[in-house]
């Protein structure tokens, strides 16, 4: 029978987790967070120094593994906070304040502050454009929330909450963005800063995208208001089914999310998509 994963040290004791801190954020050599230079420090040790405290021989700073992270100037035990880190990482639907106050033994004030700066260090943005080198970007928008908010006899989603997201069809990187409305005017600047212009652009048919297809070297559509959702390898299925578990977290995990949050929350989800791969504890030397 395969052991607990909390069982193993750094998610029981402090110390343990700060050395595996360490042994993560300097695997090449201690780096002074003040100055940024490396293997030039010495530690302080005795009573009137906690453990790991480091003082830089350059810039002569004291600091700390957690310098620069959102584990910083925290009083929450270290390892509580690397139970927090996996647990958001590797719950696919996401996970709500009130079930992490009741697994880790914390307060709601305390889950839901210690989520959130999780949610902080997820917002990771790489500064390279998606679709390098002539790959596929599928862009979708979907819209969520605000049952209840639309005018009699209205229809349509322009009450809803928007979020736009850009897919990778290569790398597999989602990057998701809470917009006040899907229009030309504010899709465009998005599309330019994410996505390169080699690339080929794959949507629906909307009339938002028509305008500006145009700037990328290939621009394809699937009809949907026709029931086409592929044609050969032209189809947003992937973007789609991300939307299907993102709101499948909204709804049934954290059941309402207001306009000021849902960006982070998204956030979140692309976070769990673009390193489901990788180790879940990616977060731990993300800065602030």
């Amino acid at each position: 029978m395969a052991e607990s994963i909390f069982n193993q040290p750094h998610f029981q004791d402090h110390d343990a987790a700060r050395e595996y801190l360490e042994s993560i954020r300097w695997a090449n050599g201690v780096v002074c967070p003040h100055c940024g230079v490396i293997d030039k420090f010495y530690k302080l040790t005795g009573e009137a120094h906690r453990p790991g405290l480091y003082k830089c021989a350059e810039c002569r700073e004291q600091f700390t593994v957690t310098v620069g992270t959102v584990f910083d100037s925290s009083k929450i035990k270290l390892h509580i906070w690397l139970q927090a880190c996996h647990l958001m990482s590797a719950t696919k639907k996401g996970m709500s304040a009130k079930q992490l106050e009741r697994m880790l033994g914390v307060s709601y004030k305390t889950a839901w502050f210690m989520m959130h700066r999780i949610r902080e260090a997820m917002n990771i943005v790489p500064e390279n454009t998606m679709g390098k080198g002539g790959g596929v970007v599928e862009v979708d928008e979907t819209y969520w929330g605000n049952v209840g908010k639309q005018k009699p006899g209205a229809r349509g989603g322009d009450h809803k909450m928007k979020i736009v997201s850009l897919v990778d069809r290569k790398t597999g990187e989602k990057r998701s963005f809470h917009l006040a409305e899907v229009t030309a005017r504010t899709i465009k600047p998005l599309l330019r800063s994410h996505v390169s212009h080699h690339a080929t652009l794959m949507t629906d048919e909307a009339k938002v995208y028509a305008k500006i297809g145009g700037r990328f070297i290939k621009h394809e559509t699937v009809n949907h208001s026709a029931k086409e959702y592929v044609r050969g390898d032209v189809t947003t299925n992937t973007v789609e089914g991300s939307f299907a578990l993102l709101k499948r977290g909204l709804t049934g995990t954290f059941h309402s999310v207001s306009e000021a949050h849902l960006q982070p929350y998204c956030t979140e989800f692309d976070f769990r998509w673009n390193y489901r791969i990788a180790p879940a504890m990616t977060t731990c030397s993300a800065r602030r």
